[in-house]
């Protein structure tokens, strides 16, 4: 019975998340192709020209955030967006929601080269227990001149929602620089700890 249940969870780690990506993905793409809906009717495609164009709703998700990009980009844009987002700050459960996730996909994604930019261990919350962070700038102006101490601002995501956590102020020179990327740290918190990214390093050298 012991080895039927692993042959069992070898197979399960094997179908699992290769199944919860493909729906992950199907869930994206459908809804990308919901944006079909805005056209209207006797506009489509297939009423204009008697054919149906496949991936039509995705061709036009990409237009839609490539026109918003533009828009935002520019002064009435970022007006604009700001006048919305006020509005959305008023409404309790939405600012609840969307501040935070806006707030992380700025940082993600954002193109400033301190953002997230590094991946860093310190020593958190008490000595002898070390955390993974992301530094999200070294330039931190008032702070640094008053303190009188070299420190950068990181952020310390919790697991498995690495959307929140907390922002510290550390000395540069308590921060363990790690080679490891982004992408392969945000991996290692949703996971639990669970996914571990490998190491180049040579453990065995001296």
């Amino acid at each position: 019975m012991k080895k039927l249940r692993r042959i069992i969870i070898a197979g399960l780690l094997v179908w699992l998340p290769l199944g919860i990506t493909v729906f992950i993905i199907k869930i994206l793409i459908d809804l990308l192709s919901r944006t079909y809906l805005l056209i209207p009717e006797a506009l489509r495609p297939e009423n204009l020209f008697g054919v149906t164009i496949p991936g039509f709703g995705i061709i036009m998700a990409v237009i839609i955030l490539f026109g918003t990009g533009l828009v935002a980009a520019n002064f009435l844009g970022k007006t604009l967006v700001e006048t919305w987002e006020k509005f959305l700050d008023k409404i309790p459960l939405v600012r609840s929601i969307y501040a935070p996730l806006k707030t992380f996909a700025e940082l993600v994604l954002s193109d400033q080269t301190q953002s997230f930019s590094k991946v860093l261990l310190i020593q958190y919350p008490r000595k002898g227990l070390y955390s993974l962070c992301f530094q999200t700038s070294k330039d931190v102006g008032e702070i640094q001149e008053k303190s009188g101490v070299d420190v950068v601002c990181v952020f310390i995501p919790t697991t498995p929602n690495p959307t929140s956590g907390y922002i510290i102020l550390i000395p540069k020179d308590e921060v363990i620089e790690l080679d490891m990327s982004v992408e392969d740290a945000l991996k290692m918190i949703i996971s639990l700890g669970v996914v571990v990214p490998t190491s180049d390093i040579d453990l065995t050298e001296t």
